[in-house]
């Protein structure tokens, strides 16, 4: 018997504001470049790609490029994207890691 699949898509399962938010906080957290620019990705598709590249400024093939796992988004593509997801990113003072890992 064969083994039947179907692809996920997180973007389906993130329609709430805050969940997105617990999403991106996550890989913010990470500092993987990759996965911030997909999990940006992921909150784009959700809230409608076309929409959200008309409000930052782009086009919707430069907004997919960027935000995929090999894109490199630019500093204003990022504040762009952010913008017009309503989304606001903050910084704090924390403990860094050393070179062990260790706090």
């Amino acid at each position: 018997m064969t083994l039947r699949t179907t692809p996920f898509d997180a973007a389906k399962y993130l329609g709430d504001p805050e969940a997105q938010a617990i999403f991106l906080r996550d890989a913010l957290e990470t500092g993987d470049a990759g996965y911030i620019a997909h999990a940006l990705g992921v909150i784009v598709r959700a809230r409608g790609m076309s929409q959200v590249a008309r409000d930052a400024g782009l086009s919707r093939e430069a907004l997919y490029k960027a935000l995929s796992p090999t894109g490199n988004p630019r500093l204003s593509t990022l504040l762009g994207v952010t913008k017009a997801l309503n989304i606001r990113l903050e910084a704090s003072a924390g403990a860094i890691p050393d070179q062990e890992g260790t706090r």
